[in-house]
């Protein structure tokens, strides 16, 4: 009978211990958890809105390409006084290849299909410059390559490749919003 005794006088003081111990831990477990669930979600916001900044910027990097090899743009940094057709040709060409890859590494921050409208809008400018400079005469001037270019774009009817890709571009980069 005395250890019947004991064991209640130990379950007395033992049993409101362990229910006070569950208890708080339950508390705690779940309060940790919330709390992690909470920082994850932190984390979250702030990578998704550093990601965001860093396609912005890439749009906008992808924009500015775009306007610096539309002819208008690209003849007015490389000519010089001097030159001969060929040799604003080669200019022309050498630098829009020069910021297209300057700018290869936007591509992982835009759609496929918008990308691809970049690569295509490059070539189909190259294309043209080459075009045209391929049918004047090797000892041209600089000037009748230009105005030979310029009479192409307004025969062609047709906005120019970098404008149609400028409007994807901006198309998708509203989306983002």
């Amino acid at each position: 009978m005395d250890i019947l005794i004991d064991l209640v006088e130990v379950l007395k003081y033992t049993l409101p211990a362990l229910i006070v111990f569950f208890t708080a831990y339950y508390l705690l477990t779940r309060y940790m958890a919330k709390d992690a669930t909470s920082r994850m979600l932190e984390l979250k916001m702030k990578r998704d809105k550093e990601i965001m900044m860093l396609r912005l910027q890439a749009y906008e990097r992808l924009a500015l390409f775009l306007e610096r090899i539309s002819p208008g743009s690209i003849i007015s940094r490389v000519r010089t006084p001097d030159m001969i057709s060929t040799e604003l040709q080669y200019a022309i060409v050498k630098n829009i290849r020069e910021e297209y890859e300057h700018n290869l590494s936007q591509q992982i921050y835009v759609s496929s299909d918008t990308w691809n409208l970049i690569v295509a809008s490059k070539d189909e400018i190259i294309k043209t410059i080459n075009l045209i400079g391929g049918q004047l005469p090797s000892d041209a001037s600089a000037g009748q390559l230009i105005n030979a270019i310029f009479t192409g774009i307004a025969n062609a009817n047709a906005p120019l490749p970098t404008e149609h890709a400028l409007e994807f571009l901006k198309t998708e980069c509203r989306q983002l919003f």
